[in-house]
């Protein structure tokens, strides 16, 4: 999956089908569509979106895909509209929105935690009872922390404080309700703790690239999440070696995978790359796999040509 690949063309989009259980019907086409605020390329390319209807046929999965090719504005749409499980992948927007609201000298706060906070998957966290507030962005973005994400969220004011710091990114889609591991738990058919690949995209794309923060804070950011421990079988798998992946990975319960990554090829405008999955029963397993071979067509398709 790390062969190099060419020029940009453009996807069609598939529309939105409501429920996981409806992962083997076929998607239908809509128009081709561009980045907000952005001209349509000078010329496009309709490509077929039945690779990716057979990759969640062979996985057995519902997946959704965003992909903008900010040089050229061509986007890449798969059942981008449908609402998916955020899962940890609100932990970049939880550290983004601490770092907006606080002064760059919180970084170095303590906060103090007991040991019955600790109740999801945490790998940093579990070995300490009070952490600094950069460590915890750290162990939050690099690890995949559970219980440093939800320090930080209730740092910024709860599921409804992180709701309402999404808004001032533009997104009037996604919401955060709960804490882990509850959020990683509700059913596909489930309006809470969900986004769409089209929102994470936009929402990861104006944390990196954008103004959302002050260039200082923007880098610390894109330096966690460059050095994520956690994407290694995802979109990182799916993308040529010598191209930078700053992303955040997510899962949980119902098979879902999710990432979500700025991607850097040298010499080249960056990619932003949204895909999420689930599948239909709570005991599913995760399909690793289906993220990287997505992600390897998405980009073959931008650079194709």
């Amino acid at each position: 999956m790390n062969q190099g690949f060419g020029r940009r063309v453009l996807l069609a989009g598939a529309v939105a089908v409501p429920l996981a259980g409806c992962a083997n019907a076929p998607a239908r086409v809509a128009p081709v569509t561009t980045a907000p605020s952005r001209p349509a390329p000078p010329s496009t390319t309709r490509a077929s979106t039945a690779p990716l209807e057979a990759l969640e046929r062979e996985y057995g999965a519902r997946l959704g895909v965003h992909a903008l090719d900010t040089g050229s504005g061509a986007v890449v749409e798969y059942r981008a509209g449908e609402r998916f499980a955020f899962c940890s992948t609100f932990k970049t927007f939880a550290v983004a929105a601490v770092l907006h609201r606080r002064p760059l000298s919180y970084l170095d706060s303590t906060i103090r935690y007991p040991k019955a906070d600790v109740n999801s998957v945490s790998p940093i966290t579990e070995h300490h009872t009070s952490m600094t507030v950069r460590a915890l962005c750290d162990a939050a973005i690099r690890y995949s922390d559970g219980t440093a994400g939800n320090l930080l969220m209730r740092d910024a004011g709860g599921p409804p404080g992180l709701t309402a710091y999404l808004r001032t990114l533009g997104d009037d889609v996604s919401r955060m309700d709960q804490y882990e591991p509850d959020l990683n738990r509700d059913r596909p058919d489930d309006p809470r703790d969900t986004t769409t690949p089209r929102a994470l995209a936009a929402d990861h794309q104006r944390v990196v690239l954008g103004d959302a923060l002050p260039a200082d804070r923007r880098a610390l950011v894109e330096d966690w999440l460059s050095r994520s421990t956690t994407g290694g079988q995802t979109i990182e798998a799916g993308v040529p070696a010598t191209w930078r992946v700053i992303g955040k990975t997510g899962h949980g319960d119902y098979g879902r995978v999710n990432d979500v990554a700025v991607l850097r090829p040298p010499g080249s405008a960056p990619l932003v790359l949204a895909i999420l999955s689930d599948r239909q029963s709570y005991d599913d397993p995760p399909r690793y796999p289906l993220i990287a071979e997505a992600a390897a067509y998405v980009v073959s398709v931008l650079r194709r040509g």
